[in-house]
């Protein structure tokens, strides 16, 4: 059974969830602040804190980052109607998904389990066959979601960038357009004109670039989308 955390302020909207989520399976804590929030993960840490960017002291944008700093826990970001900025700057600090208030109980369930679908968390590690994508020296360990540079360093990933990554590595040189990208990395837990799609790339892109003139690992084609230019081998 999986375990979430969800963080706000308002006591209304965190009964409403918590019961809602826990008929639907999931164990569920709940906290209205950072404070809450650090003191729930020194008792469990979960496998999804959903995270209001609103939140009275530390906002949820700094808590997204500490949490990405020292937990490997995905994440959905909450944030007020219309504020897309709030939306970019979580997912570039590796929010997993954002979803804008008022939603339906039924849209974030959606939600959650999308997210922990692409983070493996249904599946254990015994059941999935190890296999490793080879790209311009670098390796992609699906099974257990890590990225080792050419050097041998360990590269940490989101949720998002690894799902990214995958769709990128198992379409070699192949145009991809965004909505290509959201519909196989993130299935139908996205919205129709999502443009976080070209955050994650901004982000992965960032990740995989090389200090001397080499092609770029993910070519950006103006008014189609997106090629990922290596050749990939598994083994």
């Amino acid at each position: 059974m999986n375990h979430l955390l969800i963080v706000d302020d308002d006591v209304e909207v965190l009964d409403l969830l918590q019961k809602f989520l826990r008929q639907h399976g999931y164990e569920v804590d709940v906290a209205s602040d950072g404070k809450g929030l650090w003191q729930a993960l020194e008792r469990r840490v979960p496998d999804l804190v959903i995270l209001d960017v609103m939140l009275p002291g530390d906002s949820g944008l700094v808590l997204c980052q500490r949490l990405r700093a020292g937990f490997p826990v995905a994440v959905i970001m909450l944030t007020a109607m219309g504020e897309l900025s709030d939306r970019v700057v979580g997912l570039e600090l590796g929010a997993d998904d954002y979803l804008t208030k008022p939603f339906a109980a039924r849209e974030l369930l959606a939600r959650v389990r999308a997210v922990l679908r692409r983070a493996g968390e249904a599946v254990t590690p015994a059941a999935t066959p190890r296999s490793v994508l080879e790209f311009s020296g670098w390796q992609l360990e699906v099974s257990r979601r890590e990225l080792r540079s050419p050097e041998g360093v360990m590269i940490p990933l989101s949720n998002g960038e690894f799902e990214l990554l995958l769709v990128f590595a198992e379409h070699p040189r192949r145009v991809l357009s965004r909505q290509q990208l959201l519909d196989l990395a993130r299935g139908e837990a996205h919205d129709a004109y999502d443009r976080s799609i070209d955050v994650q790339v901004s982000r992965l892109r960032r990740k995989l670039e090389a200090d001397d003139d080499t092609e770029p690992l993910i070519r950006t084609l103006r008014n189609v989308g997106y090629l990922f230019t290596a050749s990939v081998n598994r083994r």
